[in-house]
């Protein structure tokens, strides 16, 4: 017995001395001053070659390896900043800190991600020299904020209204590297849905791009059964004129639609069913009336699901003058009359999906609904998610929706031309949405002009250097596309200062494409102010995550175990 205590006693003091190993294993790195921030600035000037280089019409594509399939070959900003991860876990903070000032302009804008990442590094390293040379972080902080909203004021005056096809296809251009193909393509779509239509960009099955315009309402939901068809060559249901029953339950009971069968055999109509399911004797008797060829009928299921299939279902009712029948509402379905019923020019029916054109509902109802939603859009409290959906709501009813199809010889070059669709895409959006400037970061370094006068009227010392390193920032986009093509960029920055830095060569700037001066409007070089000037601004500057690593802190504790998950900076 005491010769198993003795070994019970060293089993546990094996134990007790390998838990304490373990406990100390999970240490803290700390690095101090400009050791930290040193450390820092190697990250983010790692994360901001690699960004830069895709910048301007003679940007580099980069390659990147991909955990599973062929390597994707990209042009996109915010693409290249998430795949880098860098080993030393200091630089990969300061990597982590631009990415999210990257991914922050691409969820606002959807485009000027490299711009923005540009942008970032100029302040931040101009920022570790002014701290380390001994000025207070928060004056810098304070002057930089100031300049900032300076510049916004003057570009939001100098900003165009975009009103033409041309200069939508001349932004769409620009932002996919010059491709005018793609830029027509977007331009033609934009045209046919209008401003609030919606349209997507998906991998095609052919070499060739293609696109498809759908103008009235469309939904992904097509027959419950094959029987319904009425064209076996195209495998569809085609009606005209017909009458449309909206449910928002369950149709099993031949008595809930024997009315309705009955209205639209006597006025001789054909006649679409959309409930959340039609099943047993319901599903039987309308495939009967239609094989005997008494009744054209067909049934669909309603789209969308819970509260989003209410919305959706509400929106069919005022676009074809009917009205949902729902438990909220004391009509049921056996007492249906033909004034509850919906009516639309035409209907069509795949297996895929169900298209309705010209309803007859009242302009003003469907104007009223649109502007419903876009004030459920506009509150604040709606999240991304519901307002992608409300967006596609409010594109099918109030313009159309267009899908382009990208296509290419390999998953590799697809992948590149939907990167670039896709951005030119957004470009075009933030265009549409808040007017355009002139392109090639000439925007950018006519307004830093402007700060001059800010500097002088500075609180302190601090703060003019807090001006200055906005104003020096400013000038580092410009300059990277000129670098991009094998030129001097100080050189062509500084005679396009010298020569065209009045206030009516505002337009004015450098064609890195062709190597000439010119006014970029009038090129088509343009960019749209929201996606490369306004908002990325904003969000380098009072970005939360990033106020503190653009404005220096003095510390930086890093806890290095992989085990532990907690970040502690500026302290």
């Amino acid at each position: 017995m005491h010769a198993f205590s003795k070994r019970s006693t060293s089993a546990l003091r094996k134990a007790n001395r390998s838990a304490t190993v373990l406990a100390r294993g999970a240490h803290k790195d700390v690095k101090f001053g400009h050791a930290g921030r040193a450390a820092m600035l190697a990250g983010i000037d790692t994360l901001a070659n690699a960004v830069s280089a895709t910048l301007g019409p003679k940007g580099r594509n980069v390659i990147i390896e991909q955990p599973y399939g062929g390597p994707k070959i990209t042009k996109d900003g915010v693409t290249v900043a998430k795949a880098v991860t860098l080993k030393d876990k200091f630089e990969n903070l300061g990597a982590r800190l631009v990415q999210d000032v990257a991914s922050k302009t691409n969820e606002i804008a959807g485009d000027g991600t490299t711009t923005a990442t540009v942008l970032a590094r100029a302040i931040f390293a101009e920022g570790v020299r002014n701290v380390a040379a001994g000025c207070n972080p928060m004056d810098l902080r304070r002057g930089s904020q100031k300049a900032v909203e300076h510049v916004i004021s003057v570009l939001e005056q100098k900003k165009r209204v975009i009103t033409t096809s041309e200069e939508i296809a001349q932004v769409a251009t620009i932002s996919a590297n010059g491709d005018t193909h793609i830029g027509s393509l977007i331009a033609n779509a934009m045209e046919k849905v209008g401003k609030e239509g919606v349209i997507t960009v998906k991998e095609g099955k052919t070499i060739d791009d293609t696109i498809e315009i759908t103008e009235g309402m469309r939904f992904d939901r097509g027959y419950i059964s094959p029987y319904f068809i009425t064209d076996v060559k195209t495998q569809r249901v085609e009606f005209e004129k017909p009458l449309v029953l909206l449910s928002e339950k369950k149709i099993s009971a031949l008595q809930d639609i024997l009315p309705t069968l009955e209205i639209a055999a006597q006025t001789r109509r054909p006649l679409l069913i959309i409930a959340e399911d039609v099943d047993g004797e319901a599903l039987a008797a309308c495939i009967l009336n239609k094989l005997r060829g008494q009744l054209q009928v067909a049934c669909v299921k309603a789209p969308g699901f819970g509260d989003n299939r209410k919305s959706i279902l509400g929106d069919l009712a005022i676009l074809t003058g009917g009205t949902v029948f729902t438990e909220e509402l004391d009509i049921k379905l056996e007492k249906a009359t033909i004034d509850l019923l919906g009516e639309t020019g035409s209907v069509t029916v795949t297996k895929e999906d169900t298209i309705f054109l010209n309803g007859a509902g009242s302009k003003d109802a469907i104007t009223a609904r649109c502007e419903q939603i876009r004030s459920v859009m506009n509150d604040p409290s709606t999240g991304e998610y519901d307002k992608t959906k409300l967006q596609e709501r409010l594109a099918k009813l109030s313009g159309g929706v267009a899908v382009i199809k990208v296509g290419g010889v390999s998953e590799v070059e697809v992948g590149e031309k939907k990167d670039r669709y896709d951005d030119a895409l957004n470009a075009t959006r933030a265009a549409v949405e808040e007017g355009i400037l002139p392109g090639g970061g000439v925007a950018l370094l006519k307004a830093s002009l402007t700060l001059k006068t800010l500097e002088d009227s500075a609180s302190n010392f601090d703060q003019k250097l807090g001006v200055s390193i906005i104003r020096a920032a400013l000038s580092r986009p410009a300059k990277t596309i000129v670098e991009n093509t094998g030129e001097e960029g100080s050189v062509v920055v500084g005679h396009l200062l010298e020569k065209y830095s009045a206030e009516d060569k505002f337009e004015w700037g450098y064609d890195a494409s062709k190597g000439e001066f010119g006014n970029l409007v009038e090129k088509g070089i343009i960019d749209p102010y929201k996606a490369f000037t306004g908002h990325q601004l904003i969000h380098i500057i009072r970005q939360p995550s990033a106020t503190r690593v653009l404005y220096m802190p003095y510390r930086l504790h890093f806890r290095g175990d992989p085990n532990c998950t907690d970040v502690l900076h500026g302290l």
